[in-house]
């Protein structure tokens, strides 16, 4: 499953996705005009992108096309599955926001909604590997040493090889206290790391 977050979405991107064959989840913005042709008996319902160089009455004919289950030129529309729901606590007029996510798999049964909303809250995990290997392991502001393609590569694959072993070690950890992974800070285990790790690695590049 592809997932993509608020902003990235164009109907021409996720066009392209689609076409790869794998499932997409993406975020779009509240204000998208997806008009509802079913709804499902999990609350989500069959909707429409558009492609928005398609306006006026070819952009109505082809929201009665979908509606009437007729087959759609994938170049100008594609039917999509909408799911909406609140997250309390956040940024909003009534403290809640407002989470508006469209896929291409139709089928509640094999996609239950629920499934759905975790796999997409769960991308975020994603966004914390960028930001330790970025920020807490290589350090704010600083640049890779190698001049060298060949150099460049080996230090990339260095940085992922670390990055890999300290969160195989806090996995290690959590599991044996019985907590969730998510809960072990990743910046006091590099400095735990740090500390421990003196000499040279004993172990062939």
């Amino acid at each position: 499953m592809l997932t993509a977050d608020r902003g990235f979405y164009s109907f021409p991107a996720f066009s392209d996705a689609a076409e790869t064959g794998a499932g997409l989840l993406w975020r779009v913005k509240a204000d998208l005009r997806l008009p509802p042709l079913r709804v499902l008996e999990d609350g989500t319902y069959v909707s429409v992108v558009i492609d928005r160089e398609i306006r006026g009455a070819r952009r109505e004919a082809i929201v009665r096309a979908a509606e009437a289950g007729e087959e759609l030129d994938p170049h100008q529309a594609r039917r999509v599955r909408v799911l909406q729901y609140d997250v309390p606590d956040r940024a909003g007029p009534a403290g809640t926001e407002l989470i508006c996510l469209i896929t291409n798999l139709l089928d509640p049964q094999s996609a239950p909604a629920e499934t759905l909303a975790y796999c997409y809250h769960q991308r975020w995990e994603q966004e914390s590997a960028h930001d330790q290997l970025e920020t807490d392991l290589r350090g704010s502001g600083r640049v890779l040493r190698s001049k060298l393609p060949d150099l460049v590569y080996q230090e990339v694959w260095a940085y992922l090889l670390v990055h890999y072993a300290i969160n195989a070690l806090i996995c290690r950890a959590a599991t044996g206290a019985d907590i969730d992974p998510d809960r072990v800070s990743f910046v006091k285990a590099v400095r735990i790391a740090r500390r421990t790790a003196t000499g040279t690695a004993r172990f062939s590049p």
